[in-house]
This record gives C-alpha cells, structure tokens and sequence, in this order.
C-alpha cells in the first residue's frame, strides 16, 4: 500500500507545474503538436504589472479572439495590479498547479496563462462554442405548449430548464467521462425531492464507464441503460425542456451533455413512452380521448397482421361467411401463401417508411406517398397480393405513427414481425403463447431499479396517471416507485 502512495506522490511530483516558462511551453507544444497543429496557438508578452514574460495557450477554433484581445492581452501591457486576478476583466479564471489537467482546459475552450519564474499556471474561461438559435422540436410535434427545443449548447438547454423550473434546489451536477477525450454530463435535478440511491446509482453507472471517448447522449444511453440488448428501451429521450421539467418535478434525473440537442430522463416506466406532452396541455376529456387512439394503435400495429394470419389459415370458422368468401376470391390468383404475403407488404412498407426518413425534407413525404400508392396498386393488378393485405398492412404501419416516441415505435415495429411469426404455428394458440412470453418479460425489466410496468404492476402510490389521467387539480402525488423525498405534490 505505501508503494501505491509513494508512486501516486512522484506521478504528481511530476506532472507540477515548472516555474521554467520555456519548460511548461516545450511541454505544451509537445502535448499538442505545435507548428504541425495549425490551430494551436502560443501568444508570447510582457505583463506591465511584474515585468515578466508571459504565454497565452489556446485553440483558435474554440475561442473568442476579441475576448482574449481585450479582456486579457490588453490589460495586461496596460494595467497594473497585485495580481492576474485583479488584472484580467474575466470572471472565470482557475489556478492550475498540475500538468494532467491543463489539457482538459484547453480542449474546453480556456486560455492557459503561464507566468514566468511562477510555479502555477491560469485557465481563463474565453469560449465560444458554435451554436443554432433555439427553435422548435423537429422530432417532437408541438401543439399546445412551449415551442422551445433543446440545442447542441450544453449552458443553453441548462438555461432553459431553469426558466421553467425557478428552485434553488434545482441542482446541476457535473460528471467527467472518457479516457482521451473528457466530457462533461450534467445530472440535473432538485436536491430535496430526489431519491439519493437513485442518484448515487446514476453516478455510478457514469463511473464505471471506462472508454476513450463518448461524444453525445445518444451514446450515453447505450453505455448506462440496463439492458443492451433489450428489445424494450429503457431511457427516455425528449427534445422538449418542458418535458424534461415534468420528470425533474415528479423526482427524475435528466442528464445532459454538450453537442447534445436532446436530454436523458432516468427512471422511467413503460407509460413514459406511451404518454405524450400534449396529454397535459390538452383538456381533461381531449387528452385523455387521445391515449385511448393510441391504445387502439398499439394494439393494432402489433396484432392486426398476426390475428389476420391466425384466423385466415387456423380459425377461419371465426370470419363472417361473407367476408371469407371475399378473402378466398381476392387471393385466387395470388401464387404465394398468407404469410408470405402479408411478410413482403410490411417489409414493403418499412421499407418506404426507411426512404422517407432517409430522403431529403421536401421529397421525404413525397416519395413516401407516391411509393405507397404506386407499389400497393401495382402489387394487387399483378396478384402478387391480394386487396386485403394491403389494407391491412397499410392499417398497421399507419397506427404505429400515432406511437410518438422513437425508441417505442421501433419497439412495436419489431414486435409486429414477431408476432406474425408466432401465428403461423398454430394460429391463436401459438400467438397468445407468444405475447404472453412478451408481456412476461417486459414486466421482468426495470430501469435503474424502477419495475417497468409500475405503478399498475406492481402497485404503488401515485397520481393515477397510467392509461387515462386525472384532472390536474386531483393530482395530489408524486410517482411512488420513484421513492421521492417529498411524495405530496399539492397541499390540502
């Protein structure tokens, strides 16, 4: 143990600041490969208030140079004073008395200020950081409600969330990740209502991520969700601040990172997904005829193909007689067998969705259209499928956009092909086994300890907010599973 000490005490011995200038600049340029990296630059000055020389460190692109021209350059060959701090006219001005961590300034667009014959060095905060202006949700369709988006500027989006949330227990707390390249996540919540083992497991799954880089939450997510694998997400990513507040005033944990238009919400339940912003802003009674459409549409994106399979080839004496007259008649001529066909109209199908995702804007919507009505038209005058698969499957893709929530979408997409499967074995029988097993194990997952299914299973004190809402004003709770500090959240 004293050898670990001792060797931990010479690494830091060693990585001290020189009181050498030309030292500390030999090992910066070579830290950054001066003179092959155009974009490091080195500013060589005598201060006015001591005489001695000094260097400016910093990366042009990350800057601003008429901050370091003003607010830096110039007071020092003008002014006098005590010291660096009275002189300079910029708020955020750091000591640094090691090596290891100058780089990290200076990646974050900070100027390292070295002083001869003096063993410190300065990182004066000059950033500037590229960004769009606040606009709406591209993602996230906005009816009623804020039009405020997230933007790739990590202080920015901060900002926005502490417009809405006006609390001095609004916490931002700062966690570094990555081995070569060090970024910053922000855990943004209120230091009285969050539960403290929810949050020190969220620090520590951060923490246990030992990699070189992780530019952006999209990223993140894969590396602190619980399940890789899994088919169910288990992370919430919202493009709205106003989202994000609802969650942080339930008792959440949002996370954010620079270059990142978008945030985390840690834990959330199946409902997360399935509940939308506008549910909120919308009236009792609209909102909540809005979740039992897209109750409907989760049923019928993941069912409809499969119980067509099943009772076409296993319990057709469960078709109206006419109908199935009408079925037969119109799959005549068709060569291939039920499952075949209605396989190729929903990869048809995804196959448009994936081109107009893919298209550029003003032709996406086009091509999806066109696509659609050319293929299936040309599709049945050919007798490749028969009239009803293709309403079918156009029924099916159409109710799996009323699921809002990418992460989901993709969920029930697959989930569609999976249950199509299962009814080709032994029709009903075979399906219901399947979605049994589905369901079973979507209730077997959690989210950084939360039940997946909570509060309906199992159950917990909450504002009742699972299929269908309360009016606002009898909601009086804070969800239960989140073991919240202050579980009321109006007072009688």
């Amino acid at each position: 143990m004293s050898l670990l000490l001792r060797k931990k005490k010479e690494k830091n011995e060693n990585n001290q600041i020189s009181s050498d200038l030309s030292k500390n600049i030999d090992q910066i340029k070579n830290d950054f490969s001066y003179g092959l990296n155009s974009d490091f630059s080195i500013r060589k000055l005598t201060a006015k208030y001591n005489q001695r020389n000094i260097a400016l460190c910093y990366l042009d692109s990350l800057v601003n140079s008429d901050k370091i021209e003003q607010s830096i350059i110039q007071p020092l060959l003008e002014q006098e004073g005590e010291s660096i701090i009275n002189i300079v006219t910029i708020e955020t001005i750091d000591i640094v008395t090691n090596t290891s961590i100058i780089n990290n300034h200076v990646t974050s667009g900070r100027v390292i200020l070295f002083i001869d014959s003096h063993p410190k060095a300065y990182a004066i905060d000059v950033a500037k950081f590229e960004y769009r202006n606040v606009s709406q949700a591209e993602n996230e369709s906005v009816i009623r409600g804020p039009k405020e988006a997230f933007i790739e500027s990590l202080n920015v989006n901060i900002s926005l969330i502490r417009n809405q949330i006006r609390n001095k227990q609004l916490v931002t707390e700062s966690q570094h990740i990555g081995e070569r390249s060090k970024q910053d996540v922000q855990l943004v919540y209120i230091k009285d209502l969050v539960n403290n083992q929810l949050l020190e497991e969220v620090r520590g799954r951060i923490n246990q991520i030992q990699i070189d880089s992780v530019q952006n939450l999209e990223l993140l997510e894969q590396y602190i969700e619980d399940r890789p694998l899994s088919l169910f997400p288990t992370i919430l990513y919202t493009e709205r601040p106003d989202n994000a507040c609802l969650y942080i005033n339930r008792g959440h944990v949002v996370l954010l990172m620079e270059s990142s238009a978008a945030c985390l919400i840690v834990p959330v339940t199946f409902w997360s997904f399935f509940h939308n912003a506008e549910d909120r802003y919308a009236r009792f009674i609209f909102g909540n005829f809005s979740r039992l459409i897209r109750l409907f549409a989760l049923y019928f994106t993941t069912m409809i193909s499969a119980t067509y399979v099943a009772l076409a080839n296993f319990h057709s004496e469960l078709i109206p007689p006419d109908l199935l007259l009408e079925i037969a008649a119109s799959r005549d001529k068709v060569p291939f067998p039920l499952f075949l066909e209605i396989i190729l109209m929903e990869f048809a199908f995804e196959l448009i969705r994936e081109a107009g995702v893919r298209t550029p804007n003003p032709l996406g919507t086009t091509i999806s259209i066109v696509g659609a009505l050319i293929l299936g038209q040309a599709a049945v005058e050919a007798n490749i499928v028969s009239p009803i698969i293709v309403i079918i499957s156009a029924l099916s893709g159409l109710a799996s956009f009323a699921i809002s929530d990418p992460s989901l979408n993709f969920t029930v997409r697959l989930t569609r092909f999976i249950f199509i499967f299962s009814a080709v074995f032994y029709g009903i029988y075979s399906l219901m086994a399947v979605f049994t097993l589905w369901f079973m194990y979507a209730a077997s997952l959690k989210s950084f300890g939360v039940p997946y299914f909570a509060p309906l299973a199992p159950s917990y004190q909450s504002n009742d907010d699972t299929y269908f809402r309360k009016p606002l004003n009898r909601e009086k709770s804070r969800p239960g599973y989140l073991l919240p500090k202050d579980l009321k959240r109006m007072r009688n």
